[in-house]
């Protein structure tokens, strides 16, 4: 299993930019000053049909990280690959095998087949997702707020966890190819 961090947050700088970073920081004012916070965002995967994804939240960046690395060993799920789409017909699982949606928030992601060499079209966080997924070609198509890092994560992964939920004729299972997750 390999995993990575999504960037969440973003480095303090004046005019209200900076850089990403993993790290989300947050401050609560009381008498005594300020007490950060730092929450992150870990994704699990082996490549090969198996994520997962994890947030935490602690007062140090360690102990986030830790915390959101267990979340997403709790969280992993098994996903079907395939070839759905009608340009390719390859009947390798190098993509998703239907059209699926998720959403969190305001945020709505959809996800469809692509044909074979068109990688992967998708915001640069949930790029990070689908290929720890072992997916590499999709189309994608997103509604609402998507600078909200942590909406579009999860709304990507609720896409993913909804390519179990529908039941499968034998036939179209063979006819795309469909595999679920290989243990490695």
């Amino acid at each position: 299993m390999s995993s990575d961090l999504l960037l969440i947050g973003q480095s303090k700088g004046k005019f209200g930019g900076g850089q990403r970073r993993a790290f989300k920081q947050t401050q609560k004012k009381t008498a005594e000053g300020n007490k950060p916070s730092f929450a992150t965002m870990v994704v699990i995967g082996n490549r090969n049909g198996y994520i997962g994804i994890g947030y935490g939240k602690s007062k140090e960046t360690v102990l986030s990280r830790e915390k959101a690395t267990r979340n997403a060993k709790l969280n992993i799920i098994k996903i079907r690959r395939g070839c759905g789409s009608w340009q390719c017909g390859c009947r390798t699982p190098h993509t998703i095998p239907f059209s699926v949606s998720g959403k969190c928030g305001s945020v709505v992601i959809q996800l469809r087949p692509a044909p074979k060499g068109s990688g992967l079209r998708v915001a640069e966080e949930c790029r990070k997702i689908l290929a720890l997924a072992g997916i590499n070609d999709v189309w994608s198509k997103t509604f609402g707020q998507t600078r909200t890092t942590i909406n579009l994560a999860s709304a990507c992964f609720a896409a993913l966890k909804s390519l179990g939920e529908r039941k499968l004729q034998v036939e179209n299972t063979e006819s795309l190819g469909i595999i679920e997750g290989v243990k490695t």
